[in-house]
């Protein structure tokens, strides 16, 4: 069985995985090159999901305690 460990770590790279889209996203939304209006629309849905998701997250590690308390 795996401990808290292995799950926070798994929580931190899907956060960091989130943090690069978020990235990717806002740099999509900023270059002047020639989207579609609708491209746009969906790439800002895809943003506002992705820092909701990465809000969840950090939440998520923030509660997951380093060592077992006894």
């Amino acid at each position: 069985m795996r401990g808290r460990g292995w799950i926070k770590a798994l929580r931190q790279d899907e956060a960091r995985q989130v943090r690069a889209r978020i990235a990717e996203l806002e740099r999509d939304l900023m270059a002047t090159s020639p989207q579609g209006r609708h491209r746009r629309h969906e790439a800002g849905h895809e943003l506002r999901n992705a820092k909701f998701r990465l809000e969840r997250l950090e939440e998520c590690i923030a509660e997951i305690p380093e060592r077992a308390e006894f």
